[in-house]
């Protein structure tokens, strides 16, 4: 199972107006005019991911007559935020969600999905940006869990938080710098996890845009617990104090 792919300007359009939902956009370096708009509109609209390129790489990808676009069909449909919140209230009391902040580790996604699936989490929340592709590979490493649990993808995780702090949803983000510890936080509150990038962790404006920092105890040396394994071990913090 791959991300099959799909291009032309009649193709493309046809797929983004019919709803096929799509991972990222190939637009050629260069195309402008009524065209390039069209893309650009759709692109932000339905929040897919758009990336220039150069025709190259267009010729390379693509033996046929691309037209200078070409766009990946998504293994997943995606979910919008603010559909997906008042089912989960309807429920649960108390939902659970988990936002990735840049995590662009296919596999890294994978885990995540299934740690939040296993442990009671209602919907992923991934950047339009700077987030891994949902292929074959983070549908393995989710062992089908990618399937089975709503993944919304918004253009700014900025506004996707304060709309989450505004449904009366607490959006807690890991830090290495932060004074709470992950114990002194009440998940059973209706509660959105943010967890950062493999390397830089959560983005400050986000950090500063959350409810509460808390930070995971460590006794050892090594620096930071790999992205996919803080994430299962702050969700299953939040399921322990909800099983009590």
């Amino acid at each position: 199972m791959t991300n099959q792919l799909i291009y032309g300007r009649h193709p493309i359009i046809d797929a983004i107006q019919s709803g096929t939902p799509l991972d990222k956009l190939l637009l050629q370096q260069g195309i402008r005019g009524d065209f390039e708009k069209e893309i650009r509109h759709y692109s932000k609209k339905f929040n897919i991911p758009l990336q220039v390129v150069p025709k190259e790489r267009l010729n390379r990808l693509i033996k046929g007559n691309h037209q200078g676009i070409a766009g990946y069909l998504s293994l997943i449909r995606y979910d919008k935020l603010e559909d997906v919140i008042p089912i989960l209230f309807e429920k649960n009391d108390a939902p659970l969600l988990v936002l990735l902040d840049g995590v662009t580790d296919v596999r890294n996604l994978g885990a995540i999905a299934r740690s939040a699936e296993c442990l009671g989490a209602q919907a992923l929340v991934i950047g339009k940006k700077n987030s891994a592709q949902i292929n074959a590979e983070a549908l393995k490493t989710s062992a089908g869990a990618l399937t089975k649990i709503p993944v919304c993808r918004e253009g700014s995780l900025i506004k996707a938080t304060e709309f989450l702090i505004m449904s009366g949803i607490q959006v807690v983000a890991s830090s290495l710098h932060a004074d709470k510890k992950i114990f002194d936080i009440d998940f059973q509150l209706p509660t959105a996890i943010v967890v950062g990038s493999e390397g830089k962790g959560v983005n400050p404006a986000l950090l500063k845009a959350a409810t509460e920092t808390f930070i995971i105890p460590q006794s050892g040396r090594t620096d930071s617990l790999n992205v996919s394994v803080a994430a299962g071990v702050i969700l299953y913090e939040a399921s322990r104090q909800r099983s009590d």
